[in-house]
């Protein structure tokens, strides 16, 4: 095993201190399986951590970022104090990476409406990586052994999200689930992308054009770039046990489009991670589960499959 001093520096941003993430983070650090790998560095506040380790009879971290001031807090019960702190925790984990300081950013979940009572003007983690990073490009991919899917819109309104569908932002996500899955499976991947509607429209009796006038076109022109691409696929059938085995990567239009999915499949073991950052970034798949919050019962599955890929990603040029 190498010295501590020469594994790879990780950091992880705990979420919001009311939820399961800090006991994850604290369990996941102390596994030999991460230790033997990199140096996990929680990135929270040292008080309520060490709190934490202590309700849920774990050691404490050996290394603490103490970032964000949180008062008083109960478990399950999140607040503005707490939503603040767990931004402050993930900006500085971000800092932290843009200055190599660390060599991945790996985040607990997030309360967002603490987010919004603390004036966070960011719906979620994937927005603030765009706005810090100064990337335009960017997607969110849910990866795990039995699926991966990538989103064109993330945290906005079902209502919107045809008007925030175009030609431009379909290609964007197409090309980078293709570059995701070339890089990741070393061959030229199948990429299937979904429709809007039901049925993908049925020809237009569904929909409002969305399938002919914004996705088709966007297949076409990455499919003239070499990519192997197919779609609109109807989403009720999009995912069945037979598409599954020869797709690498679907992309959906909308959020729970291919959250609800990969959820259903793998929800203990998927990973997050964003697509087209000049920093490596994954994440847990669920959310704070505040009802399980202090308890030690939380499963750290998915905590501990975003570790080992920030450090593969860390290690090598894959995703």
């Amino acid at each position: 095993m190498k010295p501590a001093n020469l594994l790879p520096r990780i950091a992880i941003s705990v979420g919001d201190v009311a939820g399961v993430g800090p006991e994850l983070a604290i369990r996941c650090a102390n596994l030999p399986e991460v230790t033997q790998r990199c140096q996990p560095i929680l990135y929270g506040p040292r008080d309520c951590l060490t709190r934490i380790a202590n309700i849920v009879e774990l050691p404490a971290p050996s290394f603490i970022r103490d970032i964000g001031q949180v008062d008083s807090v109960r478990p399950g019960e999140f607040s503005a104090a707490t939503g603040k702190a767990s931004f402050e925790a993930f900006d500085a984990a971000i800092s932290d990476a843009l200055q190599n300081q660390v060599a991945a950013v790996v985040t607990g979940p997030i309360q967002k409406e603490a987010w919004h009572r603390a004036g966070i003007p960011y719906p979620g983690h994937t927005e603030v990586l765009a706005a810090r990073t100064g990337v335009n490009d960017f997607c969110m991919m849910l990866t795990s052994t039995e699926l991966s899917v990538i989103l064109v819109t993330i945290h906005i309104p079902l209502a919107e999200v045809p008007g925030q569908l175009n030609p431009s932002s379909i290609s964007q996500a197409i090309r980078l689930a293709a570059d995701a899955m070339q890089r990741r499976h070393k061959r030229t991947p199948r990429i299937v992308v979904c429709g809007l509607n039901p049925h993908a429209g049925e020809n237009g009796l569904f929909s409002h054009g969305e399938e002919s006038d914004l996705i088709a076109p966007a297949i076409k022109q990455c499919a003239n770039e070499g990519i192997d691409v197919i779609g609109p696929v109807p989403p009720d059938t999009a995912f069945t046990p037979a598409m599954r085995s020869s797709t690498d990567a679907f992309v959906c239009m909308y959020h729970d489009q291919g959250l609800i999915p990969i959820k259903a499949l793998s929800f203990d073991d998927a990973v997050n991670v964003t697509l087209g950052l000049p920093i490596v970034r994954t994440s847990v798949d669920h959310g704070t589960a505040l009802d399980l919050a202090w308890k030690g019962k939380a499963n750290h599955r998915s905590m501990l499959a975003a570790i080992e890929m920030a450090v593969d990603l860390a290690r090598a040029d894959v995703v």
